[in-house]
């Protein structure tokens, strides 16, 4: 392969900046001057703009991995070894993973080779038929996130089921497949959702499938048991892609300090700035929900902004609400509320003390906890009987809600 090669960075459709590697396995960020120039120009990222909104063009080069932000369009964990595997490169190589996987990415981009450079072959023998399939392969697999999971298309012969592209682009919807670990989860992930939805909260639309709706599924997956989980794709509409970043991206922290360098707090002061009070309002609301369920899981990269017009970020729909006391006990949060990290002391005061913190109102903070506690209460009951929540799920939440000093207090 040449010494020096290039990836385009497309928003919309649009060049705006290009990543290069250069000799050393360093990778280089910049944007385009026509993008630099441009005062509607739409927003790549919050991490790309300074205090006071002004976009930052003077970027450290990265040695090989890529800039964080885009080091979070990737796969994490087994799920990112298996991925390069299939793709013969280095894991740690994220240039070329980009490569690979850049065509079907979360949000509005895009990355490809600049002037179709050929993807390199990777040993003696490799010919570009080979390496066609190999990024096909792996492609499929795109999306980001440690779990198995697909963008697939509607399949209206298969009675509403869906089919996973033979190339990996494109589908409005991302398949959740079981989990080889722990019994139940797409249940569990499509109830809680559906009790979010119940209580008020922006959620996608969901919906449990057998496995044998789901055509295209690579060799081997159908040995896996229980229904899987589909999500409409909040990231894709009618008219084109619709621009997202995660809070890991927000904060520009890498994938694997997702749980560590940021806490709600903070979140919490972005989206005052940002979303206004709906979007602080909202915020408070999944963040209660998910300590009242036991979501011990809601890292940075569960947390994200939309910009439906291109430019502002919003609080973007929820995702990824699982109750994962059924399946660990752990009585500590993902990431810091504000002083406490500890779910049964999440209280009032900690709220209070968050608002104050993130320059919030407190008023309208606290009483969103304590409507979203009541609203809790009143549903809780039923969606144990009409969703399917297994009794293990339904008796772990019950045992935690016990503990819970937000709902005494509420």
């Amino acid at each position: 392969m040449p010494e020096v090669s290039v990836l385009d960075v497309r928003l919309y459709g649009e060049k705006i900046a290009t990543l290069t590697l250069i000799p050393g396995e360093r990778t280089l960020f910049a944007f385009d001057k026509p993008y630099i120039d441009n005062p509607e120009r739409p927003t790549l990222s919050l991490s790309f703009e300074d205090q006071y909104g002004q976009l930052l063009t003077d970027f450290r080069p990265v040695s090989v991995r890529v800039p964080p932000f885009f080091a979070n369009l990737l796969p994490e964990g087994p799920l990112r070894t298996y991925l390069a595997e299939r793709a013969g490169v280095s894991d740690r190589r994220e240039y070329f993973l980009l490569w690979v996987l850049g065509r079907d990415l979360p949000g509005a981009l895009a990355i490809a080779p600049a002037d179709g450079e050929a993807w390199p072959a990777l040993n003696d023998e490799d010919n570009e038929e080979a390496r066609r399939k190999r990024r096909t392969n792996t492609l499929r697999f795109s999306l980001a996130g440690v779990q198995l999971k697909f963008s697939a298309i509607n399949n209206p012969g298969k009675g509403g089921g869906l089919t996973i592209p033979a190339d990996g682009v494109g589908g409005s919807w991302i398949v959740k497949l079981p989990s080889q670990l722990y019994d139940g989860v797409p249940e569990n992930e499509f109830s809680m959702m559906s009790l979010a939805a119940r209580i008020g909260m922006e959620v996608p639309d969901v919906q449990l499938l057998d496995m044998d709706a789901i055509d295209g599924l690579p060799e081997g997956m159908r040995t896996l048991k229980g229904q899987s989980l589909a999500v409409r794709r909040f990231d894709r509409s009618e008219i084109g892609p619709v621009h997202i970043e995660d809070f890991a991206q927000v904060f520009g922290v890498w994938p694997e300090d997702k749980y560590k360098r940021a806490s709600a707090r903070n979140i919490a002061t972005v989206l005052g700035v940002e979303a206004g009070d709906e979007g602080v309002r909202e915020f408070i609301r999944r963040l209660v929900f998910n300590t009242l369920i036991g979501n011990a899981d809601m890292h940075l990269k569960n947390w994200s902004v939309i910009y439906r017009d291109r430019r502002k970020a919003t609080l973007a729909p929820a995702y990824d609400f699982v109750s994962t006391i059924a399946y660990i006990e752990d009585e500590f949060a993902a990431i810091k509320y504000a002083r406490t990290k500890r779910m049964r002391d999440f209280s009032l005061d900690e709220l209070r003390y968050l608002a104050a913190k993130a320059h919030l109102p407190e008023k309208p903070v606290v009483d969103t906890a304590r409507e979203t506690v009541a609203r809790f209460r009143d549903d809780w009951p039923e969606a144990k009987k009409t969703l399917p929540i297994a009794p293990e799920v339904a008796s772990a939440i019950d045992a935690h809600l016990k503990k819970l000093a937000l709902v005494s207090e509420a």
